[in-house]
């Protein structure tokens, strides 16, 4: 077995001094990234299976490379590898592993590629990995809103805009809302995965390779649509992951809005739903408070990954081509947003099928703020006013409303009369939050048979990924 003891770096020829403890740590970014392992070893079996057959390997030699690999990918997964500061990355750290498990095989697994593609690649398939399990989180936090939309689709609660009442809507009309966020985000990171889904292997350290390889072989052994097509770009791109950083910027800020929602719907003032507790937490010095700590949280992690992609970009607007060390601080940013979108998802996918609605409190909520003022304006356009005129006279009684501390629907109907003419009996009925969410019967209307129907096209769409 061969030992490289003498030359833990792997790159020591050129230097005549070893490289400054501090520097060594510095520099070293193994900490981080050896949860690439996983990534790197199935690169690195699919890269030795293109050399055997470019026939640049033997298949003794590739044996040998599969087994090792198998070694050190057990060894990873018990926890018994040897991570070493000085062979600086997960990718030397392997090789180092597998050069001391195989000898001499192991040191030509590099040949024709270097760390710069290499690392792309790893990254490629990490990244891909990680969109399929927010993919899966999100798609489960989907149909936990799509549930509770069908559900209550004619539970009648304020509509607000400047967080002021407007008009009656539904509660199922409401999570629909959320829902259709989340499918443009679900997009997004679908979209991300396709334009990263390129493989970088082959691109070596940023002008190819002077060896026969087979660039389409190791793509397509990796599930990459095709290689990379410049050499240069392969390696210095950081595109993908400044696109999916953005997505998932666009999805906390999604989740932070919907926090800031549930935060003041269960606030004593509003009291629209109640939280399961165990997604709350009490005070230390309050024994009455119930605080809906996980909206909380998942609000203030939203500036976290807005952070992460400012940093991105950042960190790429001033760099020449090709590969510098300065993407190497792509990593943890990029790693942090994972996590804290992933477990974002999955709070609000495990919570959000428990939300409660207070339907008799937001019944009484959606009757306040004249809330059927529209409604009412509508009535009287059906009547011949024109909606100018219409506006003007429901103004007049809305103000009348306003003194009397009445709502419309409250008004005797010789109080209506009185504003105009073409107010009648009928007028009642549409006058009731249940009447006005009704009225609104179209396409993407709050009308409970059109939630109903939203909910379940919406779930059919879900259940079919």
């Amino acid at each position: 077995m061969s030992d490289q003891s003498d030359n833990p770096s792997l790159w020591g020829g050129r230097f005549s001094e070893a490289t400054d403890s501090f520097v060594q740590r510095f520099t070293a970014s193994v900490s981080f990234d050896q949860r690439m392992a996983e990534q790197d070893i199935r690169g690195s079996l699919a890269h030795a299976r293109m050399l055997t057959d470019a026939g640049i390997l033997s298949a003794e030699e590739y044996q040998a490379i599969e087994d090792g690999l198998a070694i050190v990918q057990a060894e990873i997964t018990s926890g018994d590898f040897p991570w070493s500061i000085e062979r600086e990355d997960v990718h030397m750290n392997i090789e180092a592993r597998l050069t001391a498990l195989i000898g001499d095989a192991g040191k030509k697994l590099h040949t024709g590629r270097s760390r710069n593609d290499q690392v792309a690649t790893d990254i490629r398939l990490y990244l891909r990995d990680a969109i399929d399990a927010i993919s899966k989180e999100l798609t489960r936090l989907q149909k936990g809103l799509v549930s509770l939309a069908e559900t209550h689709a004619a539970t009648v609660m304020p509509g607000f805009t400047h967080l002021q009442g407007a008009q009656p809507v539904t509660f199922g009309h409401h999570m629909l809302a959320w829902n259709e966020m989340l499918e443009r985000d679900y997009s997004r990171f679908g979209d991300c995965r396709d334009r990263m889904n390129q493989c970088p292997l082959g691109a070596a350290a940023l002008a190819g390779t002077t060896f026969p390889i087979d660039r389409e072989q190791t793509a397509s052994a990796l599930g990459f649509t095709q290689p990379t097509r410049n050499s240069l770009d392969s390696v210095s791109d950081r595109d993908f992951a400044i696109e999916f950083t953005a997505a998932s910027a666009l999805i906390l800020t999604h989740l932070s809005r919907m926090s800031e929602e549930l935060v003041l719907w269960t606030s004593a003032q509003f009291q629209f739903v109640e939280l399961p507790d165990r997604f709350c937490t009490g005070s230390s010095i309050m024994p009455q408070k119930k605080n809906p700590d996980v909206p909380e949280l998942v609000r203030g992690k939203t500036g976290r990954v807005n952070g992460h992609l400012v940093a991105l970009l950042t960190l790429m607007k001033s760099q020449p081509l090709a590969y510098n060390k300065d993407n190497q601080e792509d990593k943890e940013p990029l790693f942090d947003c994972i996590d804290t979108v992933l477990d974002c998802l999955r709070a609000f996918a495990d919570m959000v099928p428990h939300i409660v609605p207070r339907k008799e409190r937001l019944r009484d909520a959606a009757k306040a703020g004249f809330a059927t003022a529209t409604d009412l304006a509508d009535y009287l356009v059906r009547k011949g006013l024109p909606f100018r005129d219409a506006h003007e006279v429901v103004g007049k009684a809305v103000a009348e409303g306003v003194r009397l501390e009445r709502d419309l629907s409250d008004m005797p109907l010789a109080t209506l009369q009185s504003f105009s003419a073409l107010i009648e009996s009928d007028v009642f009925e549409v006058l009731t939050v249940e009447g006005s969410v009704a009225a609104r019967d179209h396409l993407g209307g709050t009308a409970p048979n059109q939630v109903t129907a939203a909910a379940r096209h919406a779930g059919k769409r879900l259940e079919s990924r």
